[in-house]
């Protein structure tokens, strides 16, 4: 029934172009734009986002925070597109350009409310993302508090790979 469901409902919809081109283009202007003699720390920084962010985002599906009424693939219940494209590709951008403390948290606090109080009443608007018990208010702290604990602790690995 899903499947039927997201062949007939979600697939080659407006919002399914929208979330594949959400997950493509940030990571190409990612490529280009990437300092490369940073890329593994770069890299480490965003995959242990993305984990991060995965983890979150199935624990707020399955208590009913929220709900997303359009997939980009039936196989993986959530914003993939979001979770592992621009959302995790800005962040990495930050992580790049601002790496001073200082610096990244104002960056992180400025980003965070781009996507809290812009992106997602967009999407929610767009019918990509559902509140069910969440409020966008909610989630300013967790962007922040996400990208402040991933770059610490990538910090803290270079300085133990760096003894």
């Amino acid at each position: 029934m899903k499947k039927e469901y997201w062949l007939h409902h979600d697939l080659f919809s407006f919002q399914w172009w929208l979330l594949l081109l959400i997950l493509i283009i940030p990571w190409i202007i990612w490529w280009r734009y990437v300092e490369k003699k940073r890329l593994k720390e770069i890299l480490l920084f965003g995959s242990l986002l993305m984990l991060l962010v995965g983890l979150l985002d199935d624990m707020g599906v399955n208590s009913h925070l929220w709900s997303y009424p359009y997939q980009l693939t039936q196989l993986i219940p959530r914003l993939i597109a979001v979770d592992s494209g621009i959302l995790i590709v800005a962040h990495m951008f930050l992580f790049q350009y601002f790496k001073k403390w200082k610096s990244f948290l104002i960056a992180n606090v400025i980003m965070a409310a781009v996507f809290t109080f812009l992106c997602e009443p967009i999407t929610v608007w767009l019918g990509i993302y559902k509140l069910e018990h969440w409020e966008y208010v909610y989630s300013f702290p967790l962007y922040i508090m996400k990208a402040c604990s991933i770059k610490w602790l990538v910090e803290r690995i270079m300085y133990i790979q760096g003894k």
